[in-house]
């Protein structure tokens, strides 16, 4: 009886390696809640897609932070964003001036080839995409970019203006 008592406190070096191996593993999913969140995938991502679904979550985060410096971009929820610009929007009323401008096209021109142009180059969309987004323009105001810092704000609406559009920095 004292051999199964020392057996049952002191578990083997297997049970050890085994409960360290668990502890690896991702937390396990539930089935019904990754029925909600499943996404069909594009056969060209599903092989990235399963390397990413086998990382650690510290890995994850670290993967992550990388990937915001690699290219300049921010994880952050958009409407943490949109609770951001609209606060902006109030300090416009106060004192002090705007740093970051939302973009957007009021009016298209004689030059509408041009704008099309313009379109393409600063917002990276396809013809097509720019295109529409041109021709809804004349009809409405158009949102070109959001949350952009005054220079840069300045010289699209310079590059834009060159190509006879119409340009609200709000």
């Amino acid at each position: 009886m004292t051999e199964e008592k020392k057996e049952e406190t002191n578990p083997a070096p297997a049970e050890v390696e085994e409960k360290k191996e668990e502890a690896k593993q991702p937390a396990p999913v539930d089935k019904e809640a990754k029925k909600e969140k499943e996404v069909e995938v594009p056969a060209k991502f599903k092989k990235l897609v399963e390397e990413i679904e086998k990382m650690q979550v510290i890995d994850l985060a670290e993967l992550v932070k990388i990937l915001e410096k690699k290219f300049g971009v921010s994880a952050a929820p958009v409407a943490v964003q949109a609770v951001a610009g609209s606060a902006q929007t109030g300090d416009q009323a106060g004192a002090s001036e705007k740093s970051v401008f939302n973009i957007q096209l009021t009016g298209v021109g004689e030059k509408k080839i041009e704008v099309i142009k313009a379109v393409r180059d600063v917002m990276e969309k396809g013809l097509k995409e720019s295109k529409d987004l041109v021709d809804a323009a004349e009809k409405e105001p158009q949102m070109i970019k959001e949350n952009v810092k005054k220079d840069e704000a300045e010289e699209i609406k310079k590059k834009f203006e060159a190509a006879g559009a119409k340009i609200e920095l709000k």
